[in-house]
């Protein structure tokens, strides 16, 4: 396992003067507690740091070596990825609203002639709920997250790589894409699934299950 330079920073850190708090770790560094959680995650994930409730981390002493954090390198998102929830940007808010809850899912994807263009979380339906705005008549696409702004990734990145980035950019939900040029040489992406924060979880209970 190759650790960044500032998780090195961190573990030492924490060897020197724990328990230590996240708040007291990014004073020392002068970066926001924000900006170290997913270092945080990742150090607690592989057993190089055990995080304590009301206490602060601790070094664990397991050293980089971990089996776990090794084989979990080699699981890709092609391995854990599921079917998302798609509408088309005309879809009316009244109705992606129904989908969410039908399907149970924390974000549903968008599409305009069958590629990916936006991205609709809990957040921005509540959003539009609680405004006076008469969801029957609004279409998706207008409030929905647009492309570039979504978080994607591929077939095959890493499951870590996955978890990595759900952590930080705080969503609920990656969209699976696959790159293709149209015939007019322009750049689109076509979902193929998604890797949520239930598709992580059930990963690690697979993982806990098979130990």
């Amino acid at each position: 396992m190759k650790l960044t330079k500032r998780q090195e920073e961190i573990i030492e850190l924490v060897k020197k003067n724990q328990p230590i708090t996240s708040e007291q770790i990014a004073q020392i560094l002068k970066v926001t507690r924000a900006a170290l959680r997913p270092d945080l995650a990742i150090l607690t994930m592989t057993g190089i740091l055990e995080a304590r409730p009301k206490v602060g981390y601790l070094y664990s002493k397991k050293g980089s070596n971990n089996i776990i954090y090794d084989y979990i390198k080699e699981i890709t998102v092609a391995d854990i990825k599921t079917k998302p929830v798609i509408v088309t940007e005309d879809t009316m808010v009244y109705d992606a609203i129904l989908q969410l809850f039908l399907n149970d899912v924390g974000t549903i994807f968008v599409v305009n002639n069958g590629y990916l263009t936006g991205a609709v979380s809990r957040k921005d339906f509540l959003k539009i709920a609680i405004g006076n705005t008469d969801v029957h008549k609004v279409p998706i696409g207008v409030i929905m997250t647009r492309m570039p702004n979504i978080i994607t990734v591929t077939d095959e990145d890493t499951a870590y790589e996955a978890a990595k980035k759900i952590i930080e950019h705080e969503v609920d939900s990656l969209p699976v894409i696959e790159k293709i040029v149209t015939d007019e040489g322009k750049e689109v992406f076509r979902i193929t699934g998604k890797v949520s924060k239930t598709n992580i979880t059930k990963l690690f209970v697979k993982l806990g299950s098979n130990s």
